[in-house]
């Protein structure tokens, strides 16, 4: 059984979506990020870097429980404790992690700060051109791949393309489209005809609305001003 302790980010769903691929035993722990439950003690046991996902192995490694942080190791684990998603074949691995580290490494990081300063910075038009520059080239780089390769990692569907999707369901607000991007389309079309992206899709809106009812009536925090985050790191691990 692997618990995942999470909320349906981008990187929470990789984790999802890796776990219905694999249909492994698995159930999702809601870790509601804007009430503070990433700050809470036993969360921090998991993750010490007080974001999501973390995941609990009971059948870990050598036997008994298992814990794990970080979405792209989380997705490295279970390709080879399943056997799934990561070829054997030595070019076609290390072209899958490749690929892999590029989304952790540039694809999370720029799309989601091009998303914060849209979201919460509109007068900071420099962070907005810098961060909205960089995900379009971002696209591109994807569109060349793809032009080379029917998946992103090689010729077969892997961890890279898992880890990948849940980031680039915006592209329409990106101005992406078929005309401009004809290979990231067709990579994303057969992306969503998958049975497990379409379940991880409808789980996701149906953890939103949970967790969305769970945290009536309950002290919210401001996730994006980050001053305090330091004092409830501390906090959290004091106890």
């Amino acid at each position: 059984m692997i618990e995942l302790h999470s909320s349906p980010t981008p990187n929470g769903q990789k984790v999802m979506l890796m776990l219905e691929e694999t249909g492994i035993d698995w159930q999702h722990i809601d870790i509601n990020i804007g009430t503070g439950d990433q700050f809470k003690a036993e969360h921090l046991r998991l993750n010490p870097n007080n974001k999501i996902p973390a995941i609990v192995d009971t059948e870990g490694p050598g036997g008994g429980l298992y814990t794990m942080m970080e979405s792209g190791a989380i997705l490295f684990y279970l390709a080879e404790k399943t056997g799934k998603f990561l070829p054997t074949d030595a070019r076609k691995r290390y072209d899958t992690v490749q690929w892999l580290f590029f989304q952790v490494a540039h694809i999370g990081p720029m799309f989601g700060q091009a998303n914060h300063f849209n979201g919460q910075a509109r007068d900071n038009q420099y962070a907005r051109d810098r961060y909205n520059n960089e995900t379009l080239r971002l696209y591109r780089v994807l569109e060349n791949r793809l032009g080379k390769s029917p998946w992103l990692g090689c010729d077969e569907y892997t961890i890279a393309d898992i880890a990948t999707y849940p980031w680039c369901k915006g592209h329409k607000d990106r101005g992406v489209d078929r005309a401009t991007f004809p290979n990231f389309m067709r990579w994303f079309e057969a992306m969503e005809a998958r049975p497990a992206v379409q379940r991880n899709n409808a789980m996701a809106a149906e953890i939103r609305a949970r967790m969305s009812k769970a945290a009536e009536g309950k002290p919210t925090i401001n996730i994006y001003d980050t001053r305090d985050n330091a004092e409830r790191l501390i906090r959290g691990t004091s106890t």
